[in-house]
């Protein structure tokens, strides 16, 4: 299984949000890293279509997502960094909603949902409104709502902003155990969301990849690359090289 990205490119008036994207992901946890603006959430909107794109392709498994429509759309789960919750629903009427929305027919809907609940720590509260939640608790609830539908690609933009560091882990070790048989793909500016369970990771800046490998291999590049590499590089220390590095070939 993959998801591929070819020349992808989005512009708002002047501003060149990503250009030239050319990426391949396969199963596991890719970690998108990049600062604010560095285009790791137009490239989820791009690959969502909830935005349209510049210029460029995007392919699963060979067939461009736009020709296959709504049979795309079927097999993708998006927990989005923001989204609005209608205050009189409970968190089972949420999924209700949800699962409506996805066409998940009903009996098939009410399994998947208590099933998620569970997984998300969520079936005792499951009756009370959402706007009762705290922030940890509607975070788990949106993840919860990105696996309707058992989506083969799932794309969290920011999972865990504004939560805090148990509600952090807590998301942090759910999403380590959707990865299997899936694309996961997680934006994040946080390092730690993602040194203990990302496969790959791509390092964004200005809307362009800096790097995309996996761990071990980016450290190996930054050892080989730099005479003052700590002598156990975290994952943060590799993040600040290559941006750095990057900015200073701009």
């Amino acid at each position: 299984m993959e998801l591929v990205l070819k020349n992808l490119t989005k512009v708002y008036g002047r501003n060149l949000a990503l250009d030239h994207v050319n990426v391949t992901f396969h199963e596991g946890v890719c970690g998108i890293l990049g600062t604010n603006g560095a285009g790791k959430s137009t490239l989820m909107n791009l690959i969502t279509d909830t935005i349209a794109r510049t210029d460029g392709k995007i392919l699963f498994n060979g067939k461009d997502t736009l020709k296959l429509g709504r049979a795309f759309r079927k097999i993708v789960g998006y927990m989005p960094q923001m989204q609005g919750y209608y205050p009189t629903f409970s968190g089972r009427n949420f999924l209700e909603y949800m699962a409506d929305i996805k066409e998940i027919p009903r009996r098939e809907a009410q399994s998947q949902i208590e099933q998620l609940l569970k997984l998300v720590n969520l079936e005792d509260v499951a009756h009370q409104k959402v706007n009762s939640y705290s922030g940890g608790m509607k975070q788990r609830l949106l993840l919860a709502q990105a696996l309707l539908g058992d989506p083969l690609i799932l794309l969290l933009d920011e999972p865990t902003a504004g939560l805090d560091p148990k509600e952090r882990i807590r998301i942090r070790n759910y999403i380590h155990t959707l990865a299997a048989n899936r694309i996961v793909l997680l934006t994040t500016h946080i390092v730690s969301d993602v040194e203990t369970i990302a496969d790959t990771i791509l390092l964004m800046k200005n809307g362009r990849i800096a790097e995309y490998n996996t761990i071990p291999e980016l450290i190996k590049k930054m050892r080989d690359a730099s005479l003052q590499c700590p002598v156990s590089p975290t994952l943060e220390d590799i993040y600040l090289y290559y941006l750095d590095a990057q900015e200073e070939a701009v």
